[in-house]
């Protein structure tokens, strides 16, 4: 009964043309925000909205709010969510934003390359974002950018993110060619892992990919030092210190200078161009490659070559 007096009350009072008048004139008046903001609006009535309001700043009067908001109600419904609002946005703007612009959308950027536990302190570091992040498993998430709205659940990040490596790698893996030593999409994951941290530059990615299932057809190990690195340190992805002869001899599932064939699971989460490469190599009889020190690889499909490439490059001092 007290809204519905409220209500008749203020029609009444507008029911003069003077009162309209005033009524438009408040409501296209700059309002008091200083400067350009993204706030967050909560789902209530309007009567405790517009007091909301005037404490962000961005409404003068609670009562030309609810008044403007009244009159207008034909125009929609006022939504909850975090919207941008221009400096000084008047109270016509504040409803019109309220009820046709779309929320403030945030960005969670996977880059290419980490590992779960790397993925996992990002999440927690994405503050728009709401709830606990979820056991990871690694290289299940897909390397981009995802945009979300304030609230959202990092549990449905991860949904996101997985469902979208789910896609690329099952569009890749119909994609491939004939005759790869890789049985299923999750070991072509695997090798994407490897490729992805064995070279910086996108054009040695298939070439890369080439020597190590050469090796894979040959029952060579694979020799890859970034195996190494996650098994030392414990999935992290990363060292404080150079390789040891120790690492290099300790018997992990992941140490492929002691296994044969590929680790249990990826090292990390792959880009599509690294799966794309694992299952579209370089034709190639290469099975060593050595960084040459200008950020590329020397290839050689020889031993004795190999050697070679490797002495060339240390009497240069790389």
């Amino acid at each position: 009964m007290r809204r519905l007096f409220t209500a008749g009350l203020l029609l009444t009072l507008l029911a003069g043309g003077v009162g309209l008048t005033w009524l438009r004139r408040a409501a296209n008046a700059p309002g008091p925000l200083p400067t350009p903001s993204d706030l967050v609006i909560p789902r209530e009535g309007v009567a405790p909205l517009s007091r909301d309001l005037a404490a962000l700043h961005l409404v003068k009067d609670p009562l030309v709010f609810r008044m403007a908001a009244l009159l207008s109600h034909g125009d929609g419904n006022l939504h909850a969510a975090e919207f941008s609002f221009p400096a000084q946005a008047s109270v016509a703007q504040v409803l019109q934003i309220l009820r046709t612009a779309k929320p403030v959308l945030h960005k969670l950027t996977i880059p290419e390359g980490l590992t779960a536990q790397q993925i996992a302190i990002l999440l927690t570091n994405a503050n728009a974002a709401s709830g606990p992040v979820p056991p990871l498993t690694e290289g299940e998430l897909f390397p981009d950018t995802y945009k979300f709205e304030r609230g959202v659940s990092r549990a449905a990040l991860v949904r996101m993110a997985k469902a979208q490596m789910d896609k690329v790698l099952q569009e890749e893996w119909q994609d491939r060619v004939a005759g790869l030593p890789l049985a299923t999409p999750e070991q072509a994951l695997i090798l994407a892992s490897i490729v992805e941290h064995e070279t910086a530059l996108p054009d040695e990615r298939p070439h890369v990919a080439a020597v190590f299932e050469n090796r894979l057809r040959a029952g060579m190990k694979l020799e890859s030092d970034p195996t190494v690195i996650y098994g030392a340190s414990n999935g992290l992805g990363e060292l404080d210190h150079p390789i040891t002869r120790a690492e290099l001899d300790a018997a992990t599932p992941y140490n492929t200078y002691v296994i044969t064939g590929l680790p249990p699971t990826p090292i990390a989460s792959p880009g599509r161009a690294a799966i794309h490469a694992v299952l579209h190599p370089l034709a190639s009889e290469d099975l060593y490659f050595v960084a040459n020190g200008t950020g590329g690889s020397s290839f050689a499909p020889t031993l004795s070559e190999h050697k070679q490439n490797v002495e060339k490059w240390r009497k240069l001092g790389h």
